[in-house]
């Protein structure tokens, strides 16, 4: 098993940067695929980025692609998302979700461990 622990979220201003971090503890951390989801109030839970075993591969939701960067550091068994150019719609929880499996990665169901996660408001 894997535990992981989001941190970094907090309030912004609309066209601000956040960068949320999720530490992992348990098992290997490099063994797993790592994704970051996010859900606002009254809407389901959408994947937002994921990043492979070694950090070579990235995958992002078209709504935030180019505003947002998944990134990994195995040697400190963390996941980082960098948020630039935040918007009003961004406001949500996040949360960092690991996976074994490179599967549907965009499918939150493929996830077998969550975070608990952080949130994440932007004003105007």
């Amino acid at each position: 098993q894997v535990q992981l622990v989001e941190s970094g979220g907090g309030l912004v201003q609309a066209g601000g940067s956040l960068r949320l971090s999720c530490a992992a503890s348990g098992r290997t951390f490099s063994s797993y695929i790592m994704g970051w989801f996010r859900q606002a109030p009254g809407k389901e839970r959408e994947f937002v980025a994921a990043i492979s075993w070694s950090g070579g591969r990235t995958y992002y939701a078209d709504s935030v692609k180019g505003r947002f960067t998944i990134s990994r550091d195995n040697a400190k068994n963390t996941v980082y998302l960098q948020m630039n150019s935040l918007k009003l719609e961004d406001t949500a929880i996040y949360y960092c979700a690991a996976s074994e499996s490179p599967i549907a990665l965009m499918t939150s169901s493929r996830y077998a461990y969550w975070g608990q996660g952080t949130q994440v408001t932007v004003s105007s």
